[in-house]
């Protein structure tokens, strides 16, 4: 039965994840999910990238781009955009494809709710 669970995410996670491969031969990778923000307690502290992270960059993280990767994050319920850079790796809990700087954050309006259904493409 656990088994048949653990079946179940990891098609519906896959389903939520596409990549194309554009003529031009740059790969550009479609995500789907949950995007939260970093707490306060993490200002200051070094990144996976070896960078510190600041609240104030537009930077995020994630599980598997390359960092320096810029990423077009669209709240899928309101519209809202922004482009970040992948610094740091994470997040760490399931469910979620992307962590936010708090700049990044308040530019899709999601610091009042801690979370926001996105979309995350390759920046052009």
């Amino acid at each position: 039965m656990l088994l048949l669970a653990g079946l179940a995410v990891w098609a519906l996670s896959a389903a939520e994840t596409s990549l194309a491969h554009p003529t031009d031969g740059r790969a550009a990778a479609m995500q789907k999910g949950v995007a939260s923000y970093y707490s306060d307690r993490f200002q200051g502290r070094t990144t996976a990238s070896g960078e510190p992270f600041d609240q104030r960059e537009l930077t995020a993280a994630h599980r598997s781009l390359p960092f320096g990767t810029k990423v077009l994050v669209t709240r899928r319920d309101n519209g809202r955009q922004v482009e970040v850079m992948i610094n740091d790796r994470g997040p760490f809990v399931s469910g979620r494809v992307i962590d936010l700087s708090k700049s990044a954050a308040r530019a899709l309006g999601m610091l009042h709710r801690g979370t926001a259904p996105v979309q995350l493409s390759l920046a052009r």
